[in-house]
């Protein structure tokens, strides 16, 4: 309990700090949230993505997390850079993730409530919060996910309304070193206007496993999507490495 006790004080401290950082236009990051209860259970995140216009150069986020999860409660901060050959590399936005379980298994479903705080560093934009739930739910061995969040910046005079957002997942749990699955994200607009030129959808296959490494294990995912970001059609690769301790 006091471990616990004491990551959630450094997550706190970490959320002041992005408070008072400023702002611009938040990155879409591209990782389905999942559902899970393992309580005590630390992570350390390498993660890296990119966005590929159909006529332009690849940009490029490498970035690195810390995680904790009590249980019910799992929270997460991620540094996030950006690059690319037309973009010099710097520190683009810090995030605070928190998700809370609501079901543990009593029904078919399980439930947690999503919540996502971004603030860029430039000061060029409005920080992000996005919220809502996460569903997931297991047929045989294949994993299912569900997610459908709101989306708000806030903290400039460039803020947006409300949009909607989703992702979802198929994974199905072939070998311990392997899953095989698929992705998928969007953007449909504004929540209360789903203009036909706005919406943004992006699917594709994924992989997934776990190795061992030591007493510890490392668990890898990688995912090739192509549709919109943004109203900008082109392809997006995903990955990252996650360590528990």
């Amino acid at each position: 309990m006091k471990r616990s006790a004491g990551w959630a004080a450094i997550a706190l401290a970490l959320a002041a700090a992005l408070a008072a950082a400023p702002a611009r236009a938040a990155d879409p990051g591209y990782y389905v949230v999942t559902v899970y209860d393992d309580p005590g259970v630390r992570n350390l995140d390498l993660r890296y993505w990119s966005v590929k216009p159909k006529d332009g150069h690849a940009v490029l986020w490498p970035e690195i997390g810390l995680g904790l999860n009590t249980g019910r409660w799992y929270t997460f901060v991620l540094a996030s850079w950006i690059t690319g050959r037309d973009t010099p590399t710097e520190l683009s936005t810090l995030s605070w993730q928190n998700d809370y379980l609501l079901t543990q298994g009593q029904w078919p479903i399980d439930v947690a409530v999503h919540t996502l705080l971004a603030v860029p560093r430039d000061g060029a934009g409005p920080k992000t919060i996005e919220i809502g739930p996460a569903l997931q739910t297991d047929v045989g061995r294949t994993q299912l996910n569900a997610n459908v969040f709101l989306e708000r910046s806030f903290g400039s005079q460039s803020e947006h309304p409300a949009r909607l957002k989703y992702q979802w997942q198929v994974r199905h749990r072939w070998r311990p070193w392997l899953h095989v699955g698929a992705q998928g994200f969007g953007e449909s607009g504004r929540w209360s206007d789903w203009e036909p030129d706005t919406p943004s959808h992006r699917a594709g296959p994924a992989l997934f496993g776990t190795l061992p490494f030591t007493d510890r294990k490392l668990t890898w995912q990688a995912a090739w999507l192509h549709g919109k970001t943004y109203g900008q059609r082109g392809s997006m690769f995903t990955a990252y490495l996650r360590t528990a301790f």
